[in-house]
């Protein structure tokens, strides 16, 4: 069976469309862009879900309620398409229900199998706001 390989452009559509989707908080479309069996870890604070139904959903509807707004951009990309991985670094601003703005500078690294993500690796400054 041959699987879907993405190239440089369509990798870093795929990330950028997954936060633009997080950051309109459409959780229906920021799952749209994981595998069903995908893992996603917050590495530097020892956080992991498995799965896109249940524990990664849980983790996007909690992330809408503790804030108004969320807002990621300011991306640098590194693509592997070899081995369809990529790289971003960027700048999160979260605003608080009380207008409070958190500014963090993050690093994800994705991988990809079949034009969905099989796992993500998350790498953020300060406090875990995906607890």
């Amino acid at each position: 069976m041959n699987s879907i390989k993405l190239q440089e452009p369509q990798l870093v559509t795929l990330v950028e469309t997954y936060f633009s989707a997080v950051d309109r908080k459409d959780v229906d479309g920021t799952l749209a862009c994981f595998a069903p069996t995908a893992r996603f870890a917050i590495a530097n604070h020892g956080v992991f879900y498995e799965g896109r139904e249940l524990q990664i959903r849980g983790m996007y509807d909690r992330l809408n309620e503790r804030y108004a707004k969320v807002w990621h951009g300011d991306f640098t990309h590194t693509v592997d398409v070899a081995a369809q991985r990529i790289a971003s670094r960027f700048r999160v601003e979260n605003i608080t229900h009380q207008g409070e703005k958190l500014v963090k500078n993050n690093c994800n690294f994705f991988e990809v199998r079949d034009g969905l993500f099989t796992a993500v690796y998350v790498y953020m400054t300060g406090e875990n706001s995906l607890s």
